[in-house]
């Protein structure tokens, strides 16, 4: 496997009265093509942060981060939005619906910003509701559909455009057991038969007994050397 994502010596530090808190220090790792990886550690720990520069949501304050070999320091507003457009897919603990879109406008969205023809939009947001196992609620909004399917949604959503990474935030949080164990397994599947290379943070031991490798976060720095599994 090939690096995606690699990250050098990267800090992030917020200003707070005449000094900084720092989020992160010094982090350094990189994401292979095709990893199912997790970040783990307690709240507040750094792991919303890290996976927020990752995405280019946010900036480092110090350090590098390259995504398929783009120093991301160097692009642009407009690029760093492009390059989330077309190249990452997110899903949040709290899933990020619209809740006045049905399940299909909502997966359909990322294709309208990418400004797809109407006849592909139609087929690559029923082939992704299709992967999540919810073809058949594509016409409900998301208060008619429980959390584990609003999170299939979630999932369809972030990889509808086919990107080359899928970054999840605490995506089992809040969700009952039942749910996030399907969900897991749903993450590890299209991992597994798409290819899909998938970074998440969590604390949920479920999650990270499925991952390849654990990066373990504690006060803003990696703890140790990433566990292989």
């Amino acid at each position: 496997m090939d690096d995606l994502v690699q990250l050098e010596q990267v800090s992030r530090r917020y200003p707070m009265d005449h000094s900084f808190v720092a989020a992160l220090e010094d982090v350094s790792f990189r994401i292979r093509r095709g990893e199912f990886l997790a970040v783990a550690g307690p709240s507040g720990s750094g792991k919303s942060t890290l996976l927020n520069l990752i995405g280019c949501i946010d900036q480092p304050t110090s350090g590098r981060i390259f995504v398929e070999g783009t120093d991301t320091s160097r692009l642009s507003a407009a690029e760093l939005a492009r390059l989330r457009r077309n190249k990452i897919g997110f899903v949040f603990q709290t899933f990020n619906l619209i809740p006045v879109f049905t399940a299909f406008e909502n997966v359909e969205y990322p294709l309208l910003l990418q400004r797809l023809p109407d006849r592909d939009r139609r087929r690559r947001v029923g082939e992704a509701l299709e992967s999540v196992g919810l073809a058949g609620r594509a016409g409900h909004r998301p208060d008619l559909l429980s959390g584990g399917e609003r999170q299939r949604v979630a999932v369809a959503r972030a990889i509808v455009h086919r990107p080359a990474l899928v970054l999840a935030d605490e995506p089992t949080a809040n969700l009952d057991t039942r749910n996030a164990t399907q969900l897991i397994d749903l993450m590890h599947e299209l991992n597994r038969n798409l290819g899909l290379t998938f970074l998440f943070s969590t604390h949920d031991q479920r999650l990270l007994e499925r991952a390849e490798r654990v990066i373990p976060l504690c006060d803003g720095r990696v703890e140790a050397a990433a566990v292989s599994r």
